[in-house]
């Protein structure tokens, strides 16, 4: 696809997004399982049920736009998501585990709130204020995303690893 206007571009990064957004929900569920705190299990959990709101909210877009969401591949998500895999693999204690979990949806949520983020503004350029709305939205709760995972960090997750490393 060429890019020749803002509208085509804002169909690109609309094709990204929903990439990405079906990459996390099939990782999200592997997350969750990887926890050890019964609150990040549950932030995981609860994004989950958002993020599939967030398709369904695209899927909105797309049919309005008359535009299929086709096979583009986001290569950022595929990426950030590889990392949590070998976070997920990796051999640590349980706090410092979930706080490295948290570290690396926390990268996801900022760049779901870039992509949305830009997105939203392609689309209030446009006048399509409709799209800018269910946008913004999505942009609304990956925010909330990202506030929830720092307060389960904060709320003793990275303070109990921290300890930990005191302690030796």
């Amino acid at each position: 696809m060429k890019l020749e206007t803002l509208q085509d571009l804002l169909i690109d990064q609309l094709k990204d997004i929903y990439s990405a957004e079906n990459q996390l929900i099939k990782a999200l569920p592997r997350m969750a399982k990887a926890a050890t705190s019964d609150a990040l299990r549950d932030a995981f959990e609860s994004h989950l049920a958002e993020t599939e709101k967030q398709v369904e909210r695209l899927d909105q877009i797309f049919e309005r736009l008359e535009v299929k969401p086709g096979r583009k591949k986001c290569k950022a998500m595929e990426g950030l998501l590889e990392e949590g895999k070998e976070v997920i693999s990796e051999d640590a204690e349980p706090m410092v585990h979930d706080a490295a979990l948290i570290a690396a949806a926390q990268r996801v949520e900022h760049y779901e709130i870039a992509a949305y983020g830009c997105a939203r503004t392609f689309a209030t350029l446009l006048g399509d204020n409709a799209t800018a709305d269910l946008l913004e939205e999505s942009l609304s709760e990956e925010s909330a995303a990202d506030e929830k995972l720092t307060e389960v960090a904060m709320s003793g997750i990275n303070q109990e690893a921290a300890a930990g490393v005191e302690e030796e």
